[in-house]
């Protein structure tokens, strides 16, 4: 059974940093293409950042702010996230993929992502 567990969200001030981490079972992280989501009350749900094989892709939004990792050792996917935003408050989501598909991640998620966490809140405050 796959299960998908996110903690280290919190709240924080503009600029600084949080680390999200996402304990994976059930399944083989090198086998799917994984990836961090967000969701806020006024938005839909988008891509923050996947990872499949070693390769990772980012939204714009949070590009050279963000960081994908990966511990296949550890089964944990982490988000590195610095210099956030008040835009970046959000419930972030870890999902996995059942292959190594994403799909279109960035605007419909739950498109190629059929395992989900049930989040961890972040809130930046200015």
């Amino acid at each position: 059974q796959v299960q998908l567990v996110e903690s280290g969200g919190g709240s924080v001030q503009t600029g600084g940093s949080l680390r999200l981490s996402c304990a994976v079972s059930g399944m083989n992280m090198n086998a799917v293409c994984m990836g961090w989501f967000r969701q806020s009350p006024e938005k839909r749900r988008e891509g923050v950042a996947v990872i499949r094989g070693g390769e990772t892709d980012y939204a714009d939004s949070v590009k050279g702010r963000f960081t994908i990792i990966r511990d296949l050792a550890k089964n944990t996917l982490f988000l590195h996230m610095s210099n956030l935003r008040p835009e970046d408050t959000a419930m972030y989501y870890c999902a996995a993929s059942r292959n190594l598909i994403c799909g279109p991640w960035m605007v419909r998620p739950t498109e190629a992502f059929s395992d989900w966490g049930r989040g961890t809140q972040v809130t930046v405050s200015s």
